[in-house]
């Protein structure tokens, strides 16, 4: 009986897994990982900014390293669409870089609709994507245990985060 309870069994449990959407991979997809501490999750973040060309879709959660603000006004000034939908609660933070963002003229949402919008990603010219669990914070940088990950030129997955990053913009005020 065990015999044929286990393989009815395993298909019902892969079944939801099976019916998500499946985003193949393009053959020349690549990534970059780094974990902190030790600044390579930096690195790899830095790495994702420098090498916009057209767009930056960003949602965070909290937003204190100034080092990632840099990077992202940076981007702005070199022509690069720049937006981010952030946590509306972190964004009142000491040390928050919300503000100086805003003043250097990118365009930001804060979402207030769940408790925690604890997102922590990137969409890079609609081709590549930053994520991880790394926040963009000077805390993540020197004291957490984070990673951050970009898959470049992976264009159906990119796409499948711009959607969901164009929902919380459409949500957010």
């Amino acid at each position: 009986m065990k015999t044929k309870f286990f393989p009815l069994f395993s298909i019902l449990l892969l079944l939801p897994i099976l019916s998500y959407p499946q985003t193949p991979l393009t053959a020349g997809a690549s990534f970059d990982l780094g974990f902190s501490p030790g600044g390579t999750s930096l690195e790899v973040v830095l790495k994702a900014i420098s090498s916009a060309k057209s767009t930056l879709l960003v949602a965070a959660y909290e937003f204190t390293s100034r080092e990632i603000a840099e990077a992202l006004e940076s981007a702005a000034h070199r022509g690069v669409k720049v937006r981010i939908v952030a946590d509306f609660k972190a964004s009142k933070d000491k040390y928050s870089q919300i503000l100086i963002l805003r003043s250097a003229g990118i365009p930001i949402r804060l979402d207030e609709r769940y408790a925690i919008h604890h997102h922590k990603f990137m969409v890079v010219d609609s081709g590549s994507i930053e994520t991880g669990s790394f926040n963009y914070t000077s805390s993540a940088i020197k004291r957490n245990a984070e990673n951050a990950l970009v898959l470049w030129n992976v264009p159906n997955l990119a796409k499948e985060y711009s959607k969901e990053w164009e929902r919380l913009w459409g949500e957010s005020g």
